[in-house]
């Protein structure tokens, strides 16, 4: 029997990896990672962390050195994330997450026969995604 489910799991494996959400998940990380401007500011962030880790390390710390580069660091990091490649990127990788927790709660359903929404259930069906 265990077999037979490993079996199945790998064919779902595969089904998921062929999805629309993983195919656009895959094609935004890929853009991400071709933005030049964003891996350059990656780059520059990155050093930056590492001359700050420095500075904290030295026994007379710099205090306007290390605001300056927290200060970068910042800045590099609101480039980042508000950059669109890691906004779309971020979005697909969400998408793949719903995927996956769809897949799990049916999966979860078919073992205890109950659905994750109906252990949580207030009463009030306005607000519901939905038992019946």
């Amino acid at each position: 029997m265990t077999t037979e489910i490993l079996k199945l799991a790998k064919e779902l494996g595969k089904l998921i990896a062929a999805s629309d959400e993983v195919k656009a998940a895959n094609a935004a990380k890929e853009a991400y990672d071709n933005d030049a401007s964003v891996q350059q500011a990656i780059t520059e962030y990155n050093t930056h962390n590492k001359a700050l880790a420095e500075e904290y390390k030295k026994a007379q710390q710099d205090e306007a050195l290390m605001t300056s580069i927290k200060k970068r660091i910042g800045e590099l990091y609101n480039e980042i994330v508000n950059s669109a490649s890691y906004q779309a990127y971020m979005a697909a990788q969400e998408g793949v997450g719903e995927l996956m927790n769809l897949v799990n709660d049916e999966i979860n359903f078919e073992v205890t026969g109950e659905r994750p929404s109906q252990s949580a259930c207030s009463g009030n069906c306005g607000s519901c995604g939905g038992c019946h």
